[in-house]
């Protein structure tokens, strides 16, 4: 906190407006607690750290659904630990996303009838510089409207200089350690983006293609393959048949004719082929499919390039200059001319790779590029998860995780890019390979020359955790802030960043990991649990619904469907009934508050509390331990489930009613209430707080007339417990659910006074008679008093005069009906329990789930009955 902050604290509000406006409200809050320091941490204080880093959003991107998920979730839990009394530290930042920001610059340049290659590389860079100071960040403010609570001191971006060294570091040590190297393999390239992409930026899809079966050789030499992808049967240089496979025992070994090349191949025998698909041989094309390259590795055979980085045909002919897609029509027909044509099968729907950026047909592609060995990097990563020192959550996702570090292939890093972290490589005129590091100079002089690569954007997001601390160098920030404690993530990046930031922090940083729990959330969806898009209209901007009903209501509606690496629905009516909790909230504090409700002075004994202000008191106790509880679980929609339930149903709806009378009495018991009702809304106003920060603090000032929720303690269980005041008050409940339920059926009026006689001596219920009253609409039951309905529950009887207002005929063959309906469910239910085959094979929740319908239609018909007998004869 700064010291501005300490010398300052704010002013609550004598009075609360009669409506809350999300509007006004939540700006200038928010930029409140950011001058006054609340979100900065300091690196030399003594408390506990709690540190979170930001999943970095692209500098391209804009706050959508999935990152207010996300940074919801990630802000309760700063803002939680900070009031308990961590020294919590969210980081932000941005990635500068090399080939989406590129992409935009370039298209930028487009409009101007430019290239980058007009501008040259120098310029181009400044260019993008100048794209990302102008316009570049625009989530960092939408970051600010949901309300999240990061240290913006701390804010870093991978290009920036501290986090270009990082890289720069690492880069130079994993040379020296031999696990970076370059070598020319397949890789997956985008002729749109002309650049490398690595496996997990491939999307696959099923596209209506076509298989083509043709025949190579002459004569008794003949065999037929058969391809997807008929354009690169130019650069075929063998035809593979399986070694145990008779039919080409004969061929092996020997060269065939390529149909439309002077050229001949070989046929060779590799274990690869699976004799029992389609003729048992394939063509090869080791500079154009990855299996063809390993076994063009195996047999030494000649990698022959066919197709530029545009996917345009290259070889003599007359397919030279063209399209790849072109080329294969035109190859096709050649050989259709040439009777080399057995078959062809259209459409041939078939997986097909696209790049996941600009959604291009990706073409394998044989190319010089840079590598990560990652098998030993891989292995620290798996070990550190299996040995505990990370645990990851859900539990059922640690078989994903280990799937995926167990079987890493090397990852290809260099980007044929010009935005990026360039390759800190020089080549000399000799052939020299000088690695540089972030101390060395680079070799000047004729013919030295720089590699033209930059890094895969995920290679420097990966170093995030402890590059955005100061590392390499040994920071106060790194000290006391690394370890982090949580990752909070979506399950579909475990591949693209959460790995990479295992590996590359466990070797950076001498074995210790990046952060101690990966808390793994699922996708925000639409309300029938469908993929959000922008051409289904479904997709949806989070800023449109906090116009609409305010950031608090859209982060507790995000986190009431947090269950723990599971998909979450939601719809703009989930968003309105959250904006109704909130104007509940405000509601129910406002009247709490002109009715005394106060935090002034001790909680008075439960001597002197009433059995209502034990019970609220009771449940408040088991609310703050539940939901702790579950914060450490990372239970956000359950957590939210029981606040909103606690909240809502027993502060707002019943406390508060039941109190009322207390209050219009006044006197002792009145100040008594008010101080109890103003300890229950502190403490939950400060257990809300992290998921709804702006209506919260509006109203925890103005109730406490303290500096700011944001700095408060959190709640404690106290221990208190009183089951015999919750059994009073859940049996209080009970009278008058269930006399409501009745007045409901008869179909009266909710304001409408009804005049009864409550039998209510012998039961503990007897303090209640004028809250039950209150409640229920009942007035005395005067001179004139003829009891038309006797209700028997909890106890004590309610015995009504209903005169002139129902059908008493009608209301028995009703609740006739439904005592008919209770017999029928009990008589079905008692069957099957008592079927001991069934008992045998069903779960056990199953038999709980039908025990429970059994001891339900025991209650209900009971009820029924006492109805019936406290009715008046027709």
């Amino acid at each position: 906190m700064t010291e501005n902050a300490q010398q300052q604290p704010p002013a609550p509000d004598s009075e609360l407006p009669t409506q809350y406006a999300p509007a006004e409200v939540e700006g200038p809050l928010y930029e409140r607690w950011v001058e006054r320091g609340y979100f900065e941490a300091d690196a030399k204080s003594e408390k506990p750290p709690y540190t979170i880093v930001i999943p970095p959003p692209n500098v391209t991107g804009s706050l959508h659904l999935g990152h207010a998920f996300q940074h919801t979730l990630m802000d309760a839990l700063t803002r939680r630990k900070r009031m308990q009394g961590f020294e919590s530290l969210w980081l932000p930042g941005m990635d500068h996303a090399g080939i989406a920001t590129q992409n935009v610059v370039e298209r930028e340049l487009g409009k101007e009838g430019k290239s980058r290659h007009d501008l040259g590389r120098e310029a181009f860079v400044e260019r993008v510089w100048q794209w990302k100071d102008e316009y570049g960040g625009k989530i960092l403010g939408q970051m600010r409207r949901l309300g999240d609570g990061v240290d913006w001191t701390r804010e870093r971006f991978t290009m920036d200089e501290g986090l270009s060294q990082a890289v720069q570091t690492i880069f130079k040590r994993l040379y020296d350690d031999e696990l970076i190297y370059r070598a020319e393999r397949i890789i997956n390239w985008c002729p749109r983006c002309l650049t490398a992409i690595s496996d997990i930026e491939v999307e696959y899809q099923d596209d209506d293609g076509e298989l083509v079966s043709m025949k190579y050789g002459e004569g008794d030499d003949t065999i037929v393959v058969a391809t997807t992808r008929a354009e690169t049967m130019l650069g075929d240089t063998a035809v593979a048949v399986h070694p145990d496979d008779e039919r080409y025992k004969h061929l092996v070994g020997r060269r065939i004719k390529l149909p439309l090349t002077d050229r001949t191949i070989p046929v060779v025998a590799d274990t690869h082929v699976d004799p029992e698909f389609g003729t048992g041989a394939v063509k090869v094309t080791p500079a154009h499919d990855p299996n063809d390259f390993a076994i063009g590795q195996r047999h030494d055979l000649e990698a022959l390039t066919v197709m530029d980085e545009r996917g345009v045909i290259t070889v003599h002919g007359p397919f030279e200059g063209l399209d790849r897609f072109e080329a294969r029509s035109a190859i096709v027909a050649a050989l259709r001319a040439d009777g080399r044509i057995v078959a062809e099968k259209r459409p041939y729907v078939h997986s097909v790779g696209h790049c996941s950026r600009c959604k291009t047909t990706i073409e394998p592609r044989l190319s010089m590029q840079w590598w990560v060995k990652v098998a030993p990097l891989a292995k620290a990563a798996g070990d550190a998860v299996r040995d505990g020192r990370v645990k990851i959550h859900p539990q059922e996702m640690e078989k994903r995780y280990f799937d995926w570090v167990d079987n890493l292939h090397d990852w290809c890093i260099s980007r044929q890019l010009w935005w990026g972290h360039r390759i800190p490589v020089w080549y000399g005129p000799d052939g020299e390979v000088v690695c540089v590091g972030p101390d060395d100079e680079p070799p000047t002089g004729e013919g030295w020359t720089q590699d033209s690569d930059v890094l895969d954007t995920w290679f420097s997001s990966g170093l995030w955790p402890f590059s955005t601390l100061g590392w390499p160098e040994q920071t106060p920030d790194l000290k006391k802030f690394y370890p982090t404690d949580v990752l909070l993530t979506g399950h579909d990046i475990i591949f693209f960043w959460v790995a990479r930031m295992m590996m590359f922090g466990l070797y950076a940083m001498d074995g210790e990991v990046p952060f101690k729990t990966i808390a793994l959330t699922g996708l925000v969806r639409d309300q029938f649990g469908k993929k959000m898009s922008k051409s289904s209209g479904t997709a949806v901007d989070p800023l449109d619904w906090m116009n609409a009903y305010g950031s608090d209501a859209v982060r507790f509606t995000l986190a009431r469907g947090a269950n723990p690496g599971t998909d979450v629905p939601i719809g703009e009516d989930w968003v309105q009934a959250s904006r109704n909790f909130a104007n509940k909230i405000w509601n129910a504090t406002r009247f709490a508050l002109m009715n005394g409700a106060t935090i002034e002075g001790e909680l008075p004994p439960a001597e002197r509390l009433s059995a209502t202000d034990r019970w609220i008191l009771s449940r408040l106790n088991k609310t703050v331990s539940q939901v702790d509880a579950l914060y450490d679980d990372f239970q956000f929609a359950k957590l939210s489930d029981a606040l909103y339930h606690f909240a809502w149903d027993e502060v707002f709806d019943w406390y508060v009613e039941l109190s009322k009378t207390t209050f219009m009495a006044g006197g002792e018991p009145a100040k008594v209430s008010g101080r109890v009702l103003g300890e229950v809304l502190d403490v939950t106003l400060k257990l809300l707080h992290p998921i709804v920060p702006f209506v919260t603090e509006t109203l925890w000032t103005t109730l406490t007339g303290g500096e700011s929720i944001v700095i408060a303690d959190w709640p404690k269980d106290s221990g208190f417990r009183d089951t015999a005041a919750e059994k009073e008050i859940e049996t209080l409940q009970q009278v008058i659910t269930e006399v409501r339920r009745f007045r409901a059926d008869q179909g009266l009026q909710p304001g409408q006074r009804v005049p009864a006689r409550l039998t209510l001596t012998g039961t503990a219920l007897a303090p209640h008679e004028a809250a039950i009253r209150q409640l229920l609409r009942l007035q005395p039951e005067g001179d004139a008093f003829a009891a038309t309905a006797t209700l028997p529950v909890g106890g004590a009887t309610v015995a009504l005069d209903l005169s002139g207002t129902i059908d008493v005929a009608a209301e028995r063959k009703r609740l006739a009906k439904d005592l008919a309906a209770a017999e029928k469910e009990k008589a079905q239910a008692t069957a099957k329990l008592g079927n001991e085959a069934f008992l045998a094979k069903a779960p056990d929740n199953v038999v709980d789930k039908i025990r429970g319908r059994l001891s339900k239609a025991d209650e209900d018909i009971e009820r029924i009955k006492a109805q019936l007998d406290g009715l008046p004869q027709a």
